[in-house]
């Protein structure tokens, strides 16, 4: 049996003039369906408390200094309410645990047939009592798609596991570590962040000059057991194509020390200066490195765009998938609502059937195209598509986003780098609120569809100003 993707602690409401067992059967019930979609619960025994339920503040209390015990490992909190329940007894369990993660609250629906003392639920009541209180607390949560729902409802375990993939985007971002590499482009002011923002967010950025990077990898031969290993993962990513082997080894060298830059400071993503110092000092494009960084699911992004790759692991987290970093960079013939993405060539393979080793056109008009290889060509096929961009607001203070959900398409589209059509109801009123809200012209995209994961984790639970297009 694979390890548990994540820990979710569970607490069963309890009043003691409904049902007791009520309460049993629903502990029962959840671990089933946490079982099935590979879940560690951390829950009372039923030894704990009454049939391991929460109802008086003792029992509140021995449910906190359980979920305390699991604080480092536990991502979310799912409550149950298989009756009324005790709205003080969840709220006092979820203010002494002071865990200050995302909460699901589900309750149990009655039967027609049932509605005598025996059997007779009232969660629907309860449900809008346990909320009530947590609104009074302080404490934040997340509904259900229906007001009460049984466990064992498809509709219920779809939304158990995006709440996961909202504690998991939540427990991610907090806690998240980019390396900057290399100062912005010098004409990009569009990729100017606040570091102090983002810190006061959880969001840390460890700094290291270009010099640093190209210095040690310089000292790199191709006779090393590092470089020829890192040569031989190149080759087996993608096809070099017309790549010189010059190029290569020094692709290789660069992706050495990348790597043990990335494992030293314990990264989580990068931001890396692509242009134009690396190409004048060190003879080739950093974009093959970068899409083997984001397809490993440490995501990569060009121009030294910090909420650029934070927007990239952010949508990582709620889909599970790569994300990638693009221009929304050209209008599609006379369609309203179609667009060109493009970029040089960093997209993870995930985007990149036809993937190949090349140059970039664009870039080598200025500093020479045979100091451009390491670009990747390909074109990205029809799929689902999640966008959207992470900012930090200086003038306000704030840390603002947009996001929304569309489709690639296989509309046809002769150029070359990384490029993709997509598809986008409204797309003229997006691009009108992207240009009001002096918002960049990169956003991201992830081949997912899962804005509203987004929406509730970095709206609800991170506070952030967030704008969801749906058209």
């Amino acid at each position: 049996m694979s390890k548990p993707t994540l820990s979710i602690g569970i607490i069963i409401g309890n009043r003691d003039f409904f049902p007791d067992s009520l309460v049993e059967k629903a502990r029962t019930e959840i671990i089933d369906v946490f079982a099935k979609l590979n879940l560690k619960p951390i829950v009372l025994k039923t030894i704990d408390t009454k049939l391991g339920g929460v109802e008086t503040y003792k029992e509140a209390q021995k449910c906190a200094e359980l979920f305390k015990k699991y604080r480092d490992e536990l991502a979310g909190i799912l409550v149950l309410l298989p009756n009324f329940g005790d709205e003080k007894g969840v709220a006092d369990t979820l203010k002494l645990a002071n865990l200050n993660v995302p909460v699901l609250i589900q309750a149990y629906p009655d039967e027609l047939s049932k509605m005598n003392v025996v059997n007779r639920r009232d969660s629907w009541c309860g449900k809008i009592s346990v909320c009530n209180n947590l609104y009074q607390y302080g404490i934040k949560y997340t509904l259900t798609s229906k007001h009460v729902c049984l466990p064992s409802d498809e509709i219920f375990q779809k939304d158990l596991v995006n709440f996961v993939a909202v504690c998991r985007v939540v427990k991610g971002l907090r806690n998240v570590r980019i390396g900057a590499v290399g100062a912005r482009p010098g004409a990009f002011n569009t990729v100017r962040y606040s570091e102090k923002i983002l810190q006061r967010n959880g969001i840390t950025v460890t700094t290291i000059d270009l010099s640093e990077i190209l210095g040690k990898a310089n000292k790199l031969t191709k006779d090393d057991t590092s470089v020829k290993q890192h040569l031989d993962k190149i080759n087996t990513y993608a096809p070099k194509g017309k790549t010189p082997n010059g190029a290569m080894i020094q692709m290789a060298k660069l992706d050495v020390v990348l790597n043990d830059f990335v494992e030293e400071y314990a990264l989580d993503a990068t931001a890396i200066q692509c242009w134009t110092s690396l190409q004048q000092n060190f003879g080739c494009n950093v974009c093959t490195s970068m899409s083997i960084m984001s397809e490993n699911m440490l995501p990569s992004a060009c121009e030294v765009d910090v909420t650029g790759t934070l927007s990239m692991y952010a949508m990582q987290l709620a889909s599970g998938s790569p994300s990638a970093l693009v221009d929304w960079n050209n209008n599609y013939a006379e369609d309203p609502n179609k667009c060109v993405l493009f970029h040089c060539g960093n997209w993870a393979k995930s985007f990149l059937p036809d993937i190949e080793i090349s140059n970039a056109p664009i870039l080598g008009t200025s500093v020479g195209v045979e100091n451009t290889y390491g670009a990747l060509d390909g074109r990205t096929p029809a799929m689902p598509l999640t966008y959207g961009r992470i900012s930090t607001d200086d003038p306000k203070g704030i840390i603002k986003a947009y996001i929304g959900e569309g489709e690639l398409t296989n509309d046809p589209l002769k150029t070359f780098g990384n490029r993709a059509v997509a598809q986008i109801s409204n797309l003229e009123g997006l691009m009108n609120y992207v240009c009001k809200n002096g918002f960049e012209h990169h956003v991201v995209m992830n081949a997912s569809k899962s804005a509203a994961i987004l929406e509730e984790a970095l709206g609800n639970y991170m506070g952030w100003d967030i704008y969801y297009h749906k058209g």
